[in-house]
C-alpha cells in the first residue's frame, strides 16, 4: 500500500485546470449575453456541446463496462482514467438544465409548438409531452448515475485491498455487474439520442439511431483518452507503465469504431434510399442541398476515410503522439457530425426552413461547446487528480504493464 502514492499523476496538471476554467467561464459568459437576444439559437448551440462532451462521458461509461467485460491490457492502463470521465456525470446533468428550461418553455424543439392534431403528435399523445420528455432524461440520468455509482465504489475498494482474493473477488463482481448493465446502457442510450436528438424532427425516425451513437460516443471516448494517454505516456508513473503495444491496441480499437460508425451511418443511408418514403428521405433531402451536402462530403472524407487509412498503418498507431493527434483531428470531426445532426434540423424561429449552412452557421455554436468543454475538462483533471492514476491493486496490472513493452 505504500507504493500507492507514486501512481498519481503530476501536479502540474493543474494549469490546465485553471486554463480550462478560464476559458470555458468567459465562453460561457458570452453564450448567456447570445442567449439574451437568441433563445433558441443559444439552446440548439447549447445542445450540440452538450451532445458532444456529454458523449464522451457516457461513452466513458460504456468503454468503462466494456473493458470489464472483455479484459485486455489495454483495459487495465486506461480504466482510471475512464472512471474520471465517468465522473464527470454530474457536471454532464448541471449542463442538462439548460436544455430542460428550454424544453419546458417550448423555446427549443420544434415539435413543442406542433399543433395537437399533428400525426406525430396525435400517435405519441403524452410521450410528447415536455414534462415526461425531461421526466424520461431524469430516468435515464439515473441509471446511468448507479451504473457510475457502483463501479466506482468497486474500483476504490479495489485500490485498498491488500491481497490477490480481494481484489479477484471485487474484480469479478464489476465483471459480472457490467454484462447485463451493458444491455441496459445501450438501451438507455437509445432512448436518450432520440429523444435529444432525433426529435428535434419530429416527423422522422431511424431504427438504427442509438448505435450510431453508442459507436460514435466510444469512439470520442477512445479518441480523448489516447490524447490524455499521450500526454502523460512521457511523465511519471506512466512513462514506466505505458508501451507501445497499448496504443497499438487503442489505435485498432479506433480503427474498429471507425469503421462501424460508417458502417451504421452507410446502412441507414441505404435503407432510406431504398425505401424512398417521403417521410424517411425528408432528413437526407434536407442535408443534400444548400450547402449541407458538403458536410457530409467532408465527414465521409475526414470522420472515416482518413482515419481509416491511416489507422491502416501499424507504426503509425504504436506512436503516441502520432495517434494523438489523429485522436484530436476525430474529436474535431464528432463534433461536426454533431452539428450535422443538429443544425439543419427545423426550428420555432421562421426564416429558418430549409436554411443554408451559412444562414444556419452561429457562433454560439462555438460558444456553446467551448464554454461547457472547458468547464468539462477542469471537472475531469480534477477527478483525475483524485485517485491512482492506474489500478496497482488489480491482479492483472503486472501483466498489463509487460504486455506494453512487448513488440
Amino acid at each position: 500500500m505504500a507504493e500507492v502514492g507514486k501512481y498519481f499523476v503530476p501536479q502540474g496538471m493543474n494549469r490546465f485546470r485553471t486554463v480550462a476554467l478560464g476559458v470555458g467561464a468567459i465562453a460561457l459568459l458570452l453564450w448567456a449575453g447570445g442567449a439574451y437576444f437568441s433563445t433558441e439559437q443559444a439552446l440548439r448551440s447549447w445542445l450540440l456541446g452538450f451532445i458532444f462532451w456529454g458523449g464522451i462521458t457516457i461513452g466513458c461509461l460504456g468503454v468503462l463496462m466494456l473493458q470489464y467485460l472483455t479484459g485486455g491490457a489495454w483495459g487495465v492502463v486506461i480504466r482510471r482514467t475512464l472512471e474520471a470521465g465517468a465522473r464527470t456525470l454530474p457536471l454532464v446533468i448541471l449542463a442538462f438544465v439548460p436544455i430542460a428550461i428550454g424544453v419546458y418553455s417550448r423555446s427549443v424543439y420544434a415539435w413543442t409548438h406542433l399543433p395537437a392534431d399533428d400525426p406525430a403528435m396525435a400517435h405519441r399523445g403524452v410521450f410528447m409531452e415536455p414534462w415526461f420528455w425531461i421526466l424520461r432524461t431524469a430516468i435515464y440520468f439515473a441509471l446511468f448515475y448507479v451504473m457510475q455509482y457502483l463501479l466506482d465504489k468497486w474500483s476504490v475498494q479495489q485500490d485498498k485491498t491488500d491481497n490477490v482474493f480481494d481484489s479477484e473477488r471485487i474484480l469479478e463482481k464489476a465483471s459480472r455487474f457490467s454484462g447485463p448493465a451493458t444491455v441496459i446502457y445501450s438501451l438507455v442510450v437509445t432512448f436518450a439520442v432520440v429523444d435529444w436528438v432525433m426529435t428535434l424532427d419530429a416527423h422522422w425516425f431511424s431504427t438504427i439511431w442509438g448505435l450510431l451513437f453508442v459507436a460514435g460516443w466510444a469512439l470520442s471516448c477512445f479518441s480523448f483518452t489516447v490524447v490524455v494517454m499521450a500526454y502523460l505516456s512521457d511523465k511519471p508513473p506512466m512513462d514506466g507503465i505505458l508501451g507501445k503495444r497499448h496504443f497499438h491496441d487503442l489505435g485498432k480499437l479506433m480503427l474498429a469504431l471507425t469503421m462501424v460508425w460508417a458502417y451504421f451511418n452507410f446502412s441507414q443511408f441505404l435503407i432510406i434510399y431504398s425505401g424512398n418514403l417521403p417521410e424517411e428521405t425528408s432528413w437526407y433531402l434536407t442535408r443534400m442541398k444548400n450547402g449541407w451536402g458538403y458536410v457530409g462530403i467532408i465527414l465521409i472524407l475526414f470522420h472515416f476515410a482518413f482515419p481509416f487509412l491511416i489507422l491502416l498503418q501499424q507504426d503509425f498507431k504504436r506512436k503516441a503522439k502520432w495517434l494523438a493527434t489523429l485522436g484530436i483531428f476525430i474529436l474535431l470531426m464528432r463534433l461536426v457530425d454533431m452539428y450535422y445532426q443538429i443544425a439543419p434540423a427545423p426550428r420555432i424561429a421562421p426564416g429558418y426552413e430549409n436554411a443554408s449552412l451559412l444562414h444556419a452557421l452561429s457562433w454560439l455554436d462555438f460558444a456553446a461547446p467551448v464554454a461547457i468543454g472547458g468547464i468539462w475538462l477542469w471537472w475531469f483533471i480534477g477527478q483525475l487528480m483524485k485517485r491512482p492514476i492506474v489500478p496497482i491493486q488489480d491482479p492483472f496490472f503486472e501483466s498489463a504493464v509487460s504486455h506494453g513493452k512487448g513488440h
